[in-house]
C-alpha cells in the first residue's frame, strides 16, 4: 500500500510540475508566435509572467499586427498594459486606422486610450460618421414669437483633437446657442419657417467644433414648431404691471382725500366747539352788562328782537331752496 501511495504522489508531483513548467513556460504561445511571424523568445515569456503581464494578450496583440503589415514593438505593448492601458483596443485601432488611410500612429493612439477615451472606436467614427440629436432648442424672433426647433449634427471624430478636446456635450451646447442667436437676430418667425436651411448655414458659419474631439460635418433642421407669443406675453404682463401702478396710486390718493376729509370733520368739530363755547359766555356778558349799567332792558328786547328776526329769515330762506319734491316728502312726514 505505501508503494501504491508512493506512485500516486510521484505521479501528482509530475502533473503539478508539467503544470508548472507550462504556466511559466508557455511553449504553445511561443510556438504559435514563431509560425505566424513574430519572433519572441521563451525567456522573454517567463519575464512577462514574473512582471504581471499576460503573455497571450501581448503575443497575440503583436500577431494581429503583424498580419495586418504593422510594425508594433513588444516593449512598447507591454508598457501601456503596465501604465493600465488597453493593449487589444489600440491595435484594433491601428488596424481600423491603417485599412481606412487615417494617420494614426502608436505614440497617439496610446495617449487617446490612456485619456479614457476608446480609440477604436474613435476610429470607426472616423469612418462612420454619428449623428447625434439636439434637445428641444427654444428662441424667440424679433418679432415676439417663439419658435421650438430640433437639429441632427452629423459629427466624425478628429483625431488629433481627442485627447484635451471637448466631448459631445459641449458640441450640442454651441449648436443650441447657435440656434437660439440665428432664429433671434431674424425680424420675423415666418421668415425662419421659410428656410430652415438659413439656421444651419449660420451655425456652420460659427465654427462650432473648434477645440473639441469632433468635426462638424452638418447640421440639419429635423423639426420646427410654434411657441408661444412672447411679445404678445410680454406685453400683457406689463399692462397688468402698469395697471397695478395705477391703482395703487389711485388708492394712495383716495386714503390721503379720505385723511383730509376726516381732518377737515375734526377741525369743524373744533369750530363747532370753539362757538358753543363763546356762546356760553354771551348771558354772562349781558349780566356783567346789565350791572355795570353797559346795557338796559329796551337794548335787551331789541336784541331779542333782532335773534327773533334773523331766525325767521334763515327759515324762509331754507324753505325757499328745497324743491317740490323735498317739500313732498316733508309733508308726507
Amino acid at each position: 500500500m505505501n508503494e501504491t501511495f508512493l506512485i500516486v504522489a510521484i505521479g501528482l508531483g509530475a502533473i503539478f510540475l508539467i503544470w508548472f513548467l507550462f504556466y511559466f513556460i508557455p511553449v504553445g504561445l511561443w510556438f504559435t508566435a514563431l509560425v505566424s511571424g513574430v519572433r519572441i523568445s521563451l525567456l522573454q515569456l517567463i519575464l512577462m509572467r514574473w512582471r504581471k503581464v499576460p503573455p497571450s494578450v501581448i503575443v497575440n496583440s503583436m500577431i494581429a499586427a503583424t498580419k495586418a503589415g504593422l510594425k508594433v514593438e513588444r516593449d512598447d505593448l507591454e508598457a501601456h498594459y503596465l501604465a493600465g492601458g488597453r493593449v487589444q483596443q489600440v491595435v484594433n485601432a491601428l488596424i481600423s486606422a491603417d485599412k481606412a488611410n487615417i494617420s494614426l500612429n502608436f505614440k497617439t493612439a496610446t495617449a487617446i486610450d490612456l485619456a479614457g477615451r476608446d480609440v477604436f472606436q474613435a476610429v470607426q467614427m472616423s469612418v462612420n460618421p454619428k449623428v447625434i440629436d439636439t434637445e428641444k432648442v427654444t428662441a424667440v424672433a424679433k418679432d415676439g414669437i417663439q419658435l421650438i426647433a430640433t437639429a441632427r449634427v452629423t459629427v466624425r471624430a478628429n483625431i488629433r483633437q481627442l485627447v484635451g478636446g471637448a466631448g459631445e456635450e459641449t458640441v450640442l451646447a454651441r449648436v443650441g446657442e447657435g440656434i437660439v442667436s440665428s432664429i433671434g437676430s431674424a425680424d420675423s418667425h415666418k421668415s425662419v419657417l421659410e428656410n430652415p436651411d438659413s439656421i444651419s448655414k449660420v451655425v456652420l458659419r460659427k465654427g462650432l467644433d473648434s477645440g473639441t474631439a469632433f468635426e462638424i460635418l452638418s447640421i440639419d433642421i429635423a423639426d420646427i414648431d410654434i411657441g408661444k407669443n412672447i411679445g404678445a406675453v410680454l406685453q400683457m404682463d406689463q399692462a397688468q404691471a402698469d395697471k397695478n401702478i395705477a391703482q395703487a396710486k389711485a388708492e394712495e390718493r383716495r386714503a390721503m382725500a379720505v385723511a383730509s376729509e376726516q381732518e377737515m370733520k375734526a377741525r369743524a368739530q373744533e369750530a363747532r366747539a370753539n362757538v358753543i363755547q363763546a356762546e356760553a359766555l354771551i348771558p354772562q356778558a349781558i349780566a356783567e352788562a346789565f350791572k355795570s349799567g353797559n346795557l338796559g332792558i329796551m337794548d335787551y328786547y331789541k336784541f331779542q328782537n333782532i335773534q327773533a328776526d334773523t331766525k325767521m329769515r334763515d327759515s324762509i330762506s331754507e324753505e325757499g331752496m328745497k324743491t317740490p319734491k323735498d317739500k313732498e316728502i316733508g309733508t308726507k312726514k
